[in-house]
């Protein structure tokens, strides 16, 4: 049914394996609204939809996909939309939140989930299958050399668990890397209590020399600071955890010239 060659231009690899799906699709909390986004051949989909404490919803750009879906799913067409995750208004479509779930492609995994952290007031929950590399760094904690953009924004807003690893073999094509499933649950932050958008520039800024101490990138961006020093600035990025982050945003908010 499907052109695998091209699907892996687009980094999408299909679940094979049933009882994974059936794993994934149960790691997600009951109630309310569920947009699946990359239903591709309905796998997932199929253990989604035997649910009946959601509504669920998908996301699809492949045409291909979309008709093969109307086909051996004709309940959920009406609920099925052609269109790409990314671009899609979500406080219009879900204005009362929507989970998120999925069999991520590995090419958009990281714009998926910041996609999420946008519109945080919105997905309180996701679980998500993705490339391990990416599993392993939004979970760490800091100190860890995986701790890093990705870790601190995201865990500013949700708790994530990394919960299992899967294997190339369940993939068709089968991935060159291993993947892995992780569930981001909202935290009870409502407000970081600094200046947030400095705050996400000062995270990307110090992780952009992140084997240098967080003096220099910083200093490069922001100035001298009128010759004063914040008690991190001997130290590297991954050593601060998302409160230390917030006190150094604090800080650069005042002293930057």
């Amino acid at each position: 049914m499907q052109d695998v060659r091209a699907k892996k231009a687009l980094g999408q690899h299909f679940l094979t394996d049933a009882n994974i799906a059936s794993g994934i699709a149960g790691a997600l909390s009951g109630g309310g609204d569920v947009l699946e986004v990359g239903c591709g051949t309905g796998m997932l989909t199929k253990f989604l939809l035997e649910r009946n404490d959601i509504t669920l919803y998908g996301a699809e750009v492949d045409k291909e996909s979309i008709e093969y879906l109307h086909e051996h799913y004709p309940a959920f067409a009406p609920r099925l939309f052609n269109g790409d995750f990314l671009k899609m208004p979500l406080a219009d479509m879900f204005p009362s939140g929507v989970k998120v779930i999925g069999n991520f492609p590995y090419n958009i995994s990281s714009q998926i989930f910041f996609k999420i952290l946008d519109n945080r007031d919105l997905v309180p929950e996701c679980v998500g299958m993705v490339q391990k590399e990416v599993a392993v760094r939004m979970a760490e904690p800091p100190g860890s050399r995986e701790y890093g953009i990705l870790s601190v924004l995201l865990q500013a807003w949700y708790d994530i668990e990394y919960l299992f690893t899967v294997h190339e073999h369940v993939f068709n094509p089968p991935p060159k890397v291993k993947s892995a499933v992780v569930r981001l649950r909202r935290n009870g932050t409502e407000s970081l209590g600094c200046d947030e958008v400095l705050f996400v520039r000062v995270v990307k800024t110090a992780f952009g020399q992140r084997r240098k101490m967080l003096k220099n990138p910083l200093k490069a961006v922001f100035g001298d600071f009128g010759g004063e020093e914040h008690r991190f600035f001997t130290q590297r990025a991954e050593t601060l955890s998302v409160a230390d982050f917030v006190e150094l945003t604090d800080w650069v908010a005042r002293h930057r010239r």
